[in-house]
């Protein structure tokens, strides 16, 4: 990686000091010296520097602007005889921020922001802009967004899928709606997290669900062992349609949430305190016996609790016999939360999406974006693990898992109530 050496003047440092220019006054002769830098890299030789190597000569500069979350930069962009130099840095303004940057354009010219938006977006636009210039940059972006999100996923297998919903808010008619926001992230075979697709639809329903496996599918989707995900109704139905025989593993976080929600408010900490135990035990036979060990305390005061406790443990509890990183990792959706809160960060601003299309172009964004970062980051789950723990393991579907431990659990709940 290259080395820049970075240098500025007594005038410039004063200024940034002073807060005359802000940061402005520091980033435009930074950016500057790196431009010059890149070049120098480009032509494999310093200004004037006589070199075998030397790959073309300096031609000038021309002046470009660029906008920024700081103001507007002027930066003096170096050329060459040949015209091959071209510098990343125009690129590489991030497309979610074009995607936020275009849904506040959408907000003004459809007068439906405020006084603050509008005065933000024509500070980081210009002074002005026009309804075919916002039409453009959507067209753009628009096309990058939905390649993604249509791209084949035939040429892996995805192990495991963890899926979640979100809810915002979009404009339509003259009237604000509340739409969902499917999305589904894969550990593919490699070991690698990836973002198979999102969906946004008008309902968290069984057949909003059941259309995103649906596309998915078609796109190649293959090889789950088990789907992570909340008791949605409509979801765990659409799973069980589309997912027959996959390991169903009920999101951990929600299910403790359900359980303390039916908690008398006097008993909620000691439940709470169980709660982690048990769904920290390394096997179902463990889970179930500090199980019985909690009915034996708490009947009579917190029946509901137990009640919702034990219909949904045997799901709770189904990836428990996975290498414990596998476990600890796959029996919860907070991978995808954490995609959530990613969008949300985003979204708050805009608070209303003027369109469909502009909730569907800055969400697909993020997502583009958090995707490239984990394609090019740490492995997430060593797979040769997992291979050698599945060949070990006698043939049951996720099914028989499920329907066997359920019985097995409340067998001996009754026997020790009893």
């Amino acid at each position: 990686m290259a080395q820049f050496n970075i240098t500025l003047t007594e005038e410039q440092i004063k200024a940034l000091l002073s807060g005359k220019g802000g940061l402005k006054t520091l980033v435009e002769p930074v950016l500057n010296q790196i431009l010059d830098a890149q070049l120098t890299d480009h032509l494999e030789a310093e200004p004037y520097e006589r070199t075998r190597d030397r790959k073309g000569y300096r031609n000038g500069f021309r002046t470009r602007q660029l906008n920024t979350r700081i103001g507007r930069l002027n930066l003096q962009v170096p050329q060459t005889r040949n015209g091959q130099f071209s510098s990343g840095l125009f690129q590489r303004y991030q497309r979610s921020e074009q995607a936020f940057l275009l849904a506040m354009m959408e907000m003004v010219i459809q007068g439906v922001s405020t006084r603050k938006v509008t005065a933000i977006t024509e500070e980081l636009c210009g002074t002005q802009f026009s309804k075919s210039t916002v039409s453009r940059l959507c067209g753009q972006l628009d096309g990058l967004v939905t390649a993604w999100n249509n791209r084949p996923l035939s040429s892996k297998t995805y192990p495991f899928l963890l899926v979640d919903a979100m809810w915002i808010k979009v404009r339509r008619d003259q009237r604000v709606q509340p739409d969902s926001v499917l999305i589904a992230v894969g550990v593919n075979e490699e070991g690698y997290r990836e973002i198979v697709g999102f969906y946004v639809g008008d309902s968290e329903s069984f057949n909003t669900w059941e259309n995103m496996f649906r596309r998915l599918k078609e796109r190649g989707l293959s090889g789950i062992y088990s789907v992570t995900s909340d008791n949605h109704k409509g979801l765990v139905k659409a799973v069980q349609k589309h997912f027959q025989g996959v390991t169903w593993q009920r999101c951990q976080v929600h299910f403790k949430k359900n359980v303390l929600d039916a908690t008398p408010a006097r008993y909620k900490a000691e439940i709470k305190e169980w709660l982690n135990r048990i769904l920290d035990a390394k096997s179902e036979e463990g889970a179930w016996k500090l199980f019985r060990q909690l009915a034996k305390e708490m009947m009579g005061k917190a029946d509901k609790a137990l009640e919702c406790l034990e219909g949904g443990l045997p799901d709770v509890m189904a990836l428990c016999r996975l290498p414990e990183r596998f476990r600890n990792r796959l029996r919860t959706t907070n991978m995808v939360e954490r995609l959530n809160e990613e969008v949300r960060r985003r979204e708050r601003v805009i608070r209303i999406f003027p369109n469909e299309f502009s909730a569907h172009r800055l969400i697909g964004a993020v997502l583009m974006e958090i995707d490239e970062k984990w394609s090019t980051g740490r492995l997430y789950l060593n797979m040769e693990v997992f291979k050698e723990w599945l060949e070990k393991q006698p043939e049951k579907t996720g099914k028989q898992r499920s329907k066997n431990s359920r019985e097995r659990g409340s067998d001996l709940v009754i026997a020790q109530v009893k």
